[in-house]
């Protein structure tokens, strides 16, 4: 009998899967089988009984994967499983951006005692003017799992997309879409991009990517979007950047004490992968990896072994 521990809450979807073979515990010391969302397992002892961790989502930044490996023990992620659901919010994003929702919805709120609320909002609605989303380029950082579902969508709405991926040639760029525009320079993707999104992983070479140089090379008035990492971008870089205009928008899904801070930030509380359909989804991949794994061996996106 292999005994599951959750550090986070775990689709039901996921653990209605389980075997006879396999019950929950409430003891990580004696669990088998970690399965894990955001919860950091850096500073967690290594229960002596553990044989798997499966990650329900795709990022492991907050597992340490060398120990695990050290000690024999798999860690399991979900590629894939939540991309639709950062899509859309990514797409939501632009969005709020290029139209000054945000603001808009502010004002009817300062204004709801206002008996004349409807009349005020045609008068009031010009500050929140903005534009169209419709015939702009936007250029996608990253063609993975998210990358690759953004630029069809964004191309679905009739926007012009510029990719870029360092693990990635044009022929492969153009299985995603014939329409796409593919560089190997992140400088080409600047320069002609009026909205930008990122969708790769914190490694030690992506880490600030999105620093001072960077955005110099940027259209003015740019939107950046980051919905992948907070460390990807320089925050200091980016406060000055929306202070020069350089930058007109930074929506980030990712608060810290120095973005919630900066004008003209759209930040969302970390809800790119947050929807009951992604949710399921990674349990459910999750749970699989596991099963199969403790079966027969088989190691599906095993990212540390």
């Amino acid at each position: 009998m292999y005994k599951v521990h959750c550090l986070n809450n775990i689709s039901a979807k996921g653990l209605d899967l389980l075997t006879d073979e396999y019950t929950l515990t409430d003891n990580v010391e004696e669990a088998d089988v970690i399965l894990v969302r955001s919860a950091n397992m850096h500073e967690m002892d290594i229960p002596q009984n553990l044989k798997a961790v499966a990650r329900a989502g795709a990022g492991v930044n907050n597992i340490p994967l060398d120990a695990l490996a050290e000690a024999g023990i798999p860690v399991f992620n979900t590629p894939g499983a939540n991309a639709n659901a950062v899509k859309e919010l990514v797409l939501a994003g632009m969005l709020l951006a290029s139209r000054d929702i945000v603001g808009g919805i502010q004002w009817v709120t300062d204004n709801a005692d206002d008996e004349n609320v409807g009349k005020a909002a045609e008068k009031a609605k010009k500050a929140f003017a903005g534009g169209e989303i419709s015939g702009k380029t936007l250029g996608v950082i990253g063609l993975g799992a998210i990358g690759r579902l953004v630029v069809q969508a964004a191309e679905a709405l009739g926007m012009d997309v510029v990719g870029y991926d360092p693990f990635m040639d044009a022929a492969r760029a153009a299985e995603i879409s014939s329409d796409l525009t593919y560089v190997t320079d992140l400088a080409d993707l600047y320069r002609v991009a009026d909205y930008i999104t990122i969708h790769v992983p914190a490694t030690d070479s992506t880490k600030g990517m999105i620093d001072a140089d960077a955005l110099a090379q940027m259209k003015d008035g740019v939107v950046f979007l980051n919905f992948s990492r907070d460390s990807l971008v320089n925050d200091e870089a980016m406060a000055k950047a929306l202070e020069t205009g350089k930058v007109s928008r930074y929506v980030t899904d990712f608060a810290n004490p120095a973005v919630v801070k900066m004008e003209r930030a759209i930040v969302i509380p970390h809800l790119g992968a947050s929807t009951a359909e992604a949710e399921d989804n990674c349990a459910i991949m999750a749970v699989n990896e596991v099963m199969d794994y403790l079966a027969d061996g088989t190691k599906n996106h095993c990212v540390n072994l």
